[in-house]
């Protein structure tokens, strides 16, 4: 996330209604942020996240691979699945997070240095009801200007996901000083320490 782009600190943005996601088991949420080594350790961190898987969704099972994915040929983006128990937290945090610390929204097919396709900025709903919970979202962010770039997120149907290969999974944890974790994700994990401390495991 670049601070540039935001006009409010991320622990201020607006909360979302998700009163009817609450109390409702185990969910899961999909979400697309750049490379999912950032956007994984940044959830991992977060209180009733049960696991994150690093994978594919928005294309099809024959090009679910990381050096198909590479090319940006592909429809997939890279995209994390969030495994959360709703009676400790709710996709409206979930999606605060993703917003205001996991990566930049506004950013059109890219994050940061990487670049292409398979880096968009989207949401891969399972049903209405998580669609129009994204789309209310987006909408508040914009109707309170929280970010002084349009938010490029995209609202795509969740066809199917596929996992990463095992080597992709909680990556940033196992190579902190890998050049990219220290420079890109640790940065990141750090804020939702500083910002979301009260919701930290």
């Amino acid at each position: 996330m670049t601070d540039s782009v935001l006009s409010l600190l991320p622990s201020d943005f607006p909360e979302a209604d998700d009163s009817a996601f609450i109390n409702t088991g185990q969910r899961r949420l999909y979400l697309a942020g750049g490379c999912f080594w950032c956007t994984e350790a940044v959830y991992r961190q977060l209180e009733g996240v049960l696991s994150v898987t690093s994978g594919y969704a928005g294309g099809s099972a024959d090009t679910a691979n990381y050096d198909a994915v590479c090319t940006g040929r592909t429809d997939h983006a890279e995209t994390i699945c969030i495994e959360y128990d709703s009676t400790l937290i709710g996709p409206a945090t979930l999606l605060k997070v993703f917003f205001g610390i996991a990566h930049d929204p506004t950013q059109l097919n890219r994050q940061g240095n990487d670049q292409g396709r398979q880096y968009r900025s989207a949401v891969f709903y399972q049903d209405d009801d998580e669609r129009r919970l994204a789309a209310d979202y987006i909408a508040l962010l914009e109707k309170d200007s929280v970010f002084t770039a349009p938010i490029v997120t995209t609202l795509e149907p969740l066809t199917a996901f596929f996992p990463a290969e095992d080597y992709h999974q909680n990556y940033a944890a196992l190579h902190p000083g890998q050049p990219y974790i220290a420079a890109v994700a640790q940065p990141k994990v750090a804020k939702v320490q500083h910002y979301f401390k009260s919701r930290l495991k």
